[in-house]
């Protein structure tokens, strides 16, 4: 699965806060991401991450 920094990520289960989006801080064997609800931040293994992604939003960047 390609995850790039800076992809939200929408999740098939919700954060404790009700959001099921995430931005992507950091990719390799873990992923650190963001809630957009709450602006809780985690690290998780990727093969965890990646188990339970809905769909991805490409950032698309101007630079």
């Amino acid at each position: 699965m390609d995850v790039q920094v800076g992809d939200i990520l929408t999740m098939k289960k919700a954060h404790p806060c009700g959001e099921k989006q995430w931005k992507v801080l950091r990719t390799g064997a873990d992923f650190r991401l963001k809630c957009l609800g709450c602006g809780h931040e985690l690290m998780t293994p990727r093969f965890k991450a990646e188990k339970n992604i809905r769909s991805i939003q490409k950032n698309i960047s101007t630079e």
